[in-house]
């Protein structure tokens, strides 16, 4: 079936106080255009999930859109830190949940695996446990000894950039999956925005559309950010940004953003 619609119709998916997965990687086929309809609508008190938050999550940040985060990097690589969640986390407007590779797959894992929890290694002996409360120990009925129990993870809605996608939900990524395809499991809505919708996709295919809700045709879509092999990271409108936010000119940045016209102004640029 078809499973096309447009971008704003997308976005009122995402409702207040929900989860909301991020796909992409660091500053590459992020979901900007997806998260610029989102800042549209009155969404607020969002729990973001993502493998890294980059630039699409500090516009969000920014906007007070976001209670709390679950990754385990948010930054703009070379461009420094992420300027609206270093100021909002310092200020403790949002809360930041530790998360480490680990914690994020094997909780991913847990959801996969339709159990609560998911036995590991990883973070016996450090001081994580005080940071997260939450996660517990389990001792192993068979060796008596201790492991994590990573509580499963899971968003309500996952939305990920892609080159190209068919009107069936079939993605194809070019071998950049980053965590998607695993948060796309876990999550409850999948939504795909790609840079191109075509009838059909043959193969070989990242993103089966069996699990795949809705398609969204958004043309230069992960802008600032990379879309290999589409276009590569605006690295002037990305040193705008960091610029804006350090003399406190998010909110005239932001406006800007949001008026700037989603395809033709991108095009132009």
């Amino acid at each position: 079936m078809n499973k096309i619609i447009p971008l704003e119709q997308a976005a009122k998916l995402v409702a207040s106080g929900s989860t909301l997965g991020l796909g992409g990687m660091t500053l590459y086929r992020r979901p900007v255009a997806f998260v610029q309809a989102l800042l549209g609508t009155g969404v607020t008190d969002l729990t973001l999930i993502s493998l890294t938050c980059g630039f699409e999550s500090d516009l969000l940040v920014g906007a007070r859109r976001v209670g709390r985060v679950r990754t385990c990097y948010f930054g703009l690589e070379a461009f420094g830190l992420a300027p609206m969640f270093t100021e909002q986390a310092t200020a403790g407007r949002v809360e930041v949940i530790e998360e480490t590779e680990a914690s994020l797959a094997f909780g991913l894992r847990a959801t996969l695996a339709r159990v609560g929890f998911m036995p590991s290694l990883a973070w016996l002996g450090t001081d994580l446990l005080r940071a997260r409360p939450d996660v517990k120990t389990v001792q192993d009925p068979y060796s008596s000894r201790e492991y994590i129990a990573f509580p499963a993870l899971r968003a309500d809605v996952m939305v990920i950039h892609a080159p190209v996608a068919d009107q069936l939900g079939n993605t194809q990524v070019y071998g950049n999956l980053a965590l998607d395809r695993e948060l796309a499991l876990a999550a409850d809505q999948v939504i795909i925005t790609a840079e191109r919708v075509v009838d059909r996709l043959a193969g070989p295919l990242e993103l089966a559309g069996v699990g795949v809700d809705f398609v969204v045709e958004a043309p230069r879509g992960a802008w600032p950010t990379s879309c290999y092999p589409d276009y590569p990271l605006d690295g002037d409108e990305l040193l705008d940004y960091v610029e804006a936010c350090s003399s406190g000119r998010f909110d005239a940045y932001l406006e800007r953003f949001l008026d700037r016209s989603t395809t033709e102004n991108r095009v132009a640029r």
